[in-house]
């Protein structure tokens, strides 16, 4: 996925909590703009643990080419108006 199209949609207002799947299977959820860094080589996302503590328990790497699609994480899509 182009890094401009998921910058797109961590910038968006309001936020959309989403789910980034990767190309092996692997799936992590976003629910918060700070819990992921979008650049032209390399998306970092924040991986917190059951606790919800305020430190993430580690962060994924992964290109944006390994990202297979993002999908709003309640399923619902918000209106443009």
């Amino acid at each position: 996925m182009r890094p401009a199209e998921i910058q797109k949609q961590v910038k968006a207002q309001p936020f959309v909590p989403m789910r980034i799947h990767l190309s092996d299977g692997s799936n992590y959820d976003v629910r918060h703009p700070e819990m992921i860094i979008v650049s032209h080589t390399v998306v970092s996302v924040a991986v917190y643990g059951k606790d919800d503590t305020s430190l993430p328990e580690h962060v994924i790497f992964c290109d944006p080419i390994h990202i297979t699609r993002l999908e709003p994480i309640n399923g619902n899509v918000p209106r443009t108006t």
